[in-house]
């Protein structure tokens, strides 16, 4: 299993924001027993950093994790790939999990939005500009 390390910034979904929507689904996260090891992107995992793993999002992309329950959010880094459970759409680093809730039950359904993806040419693409980045989305 891979896994991934990030940086930390505070939330900021609110109600009636335009972002775009990569996915909702569940989401879980990543045991601490990974601490150290290597993730996708060559980064080592760090438990209390806000990181995450999608399938195919560009590594360095930030999104808005949003639990749906609660509507606690965070927004994290890509790191790493996964999850590798079919019905689950992110995994998430202990810490954040923590911080929108989802830590006791292990998985929550959530809404996963874009905020800036790296494109090859290093060129940056901000909020809604994702979907220029063949990101599948919709606008909520």
């Amino acid at each position: 299993m891979a896994i991934l390390a990030l940086v930390a910034v505070p939330v900021l979904a609110q109600a009636g924001d335009s972002r775009s929507v990569v996915g909702e689904g569940m989401a879980s996260y990543y045991s601490s027993e990974f601490a150290g090891s290597r993730t996708a992107n060559g980064e080592r995992f760090d438990p209390d950093g806000m990181t995450a793993a999608h399938r195919s999002l560009a590594f360095h992309s930030r999104v808005a994790v949003t639990n749906l329950a609660n509507g606690k959010s965070a927004i994290v880094a890509i790191h790493d790939r996964g999850p590798y459970v079919a019905d689950r759409i992110v995994d998430l680093s202990p810490k954040t999990a923590a911080d929108i809730g989802i830590k006791h039950q292990g998985v929550a359904r959530v809404e996963v939005a874009p905020i800036s993806v790296p494109l090859p040419n290093g060129r940056l693409l901000i909020g809604d500009a994702g979907r220029e980045a063949g990101v599948a989305v919709a606008v909520r």
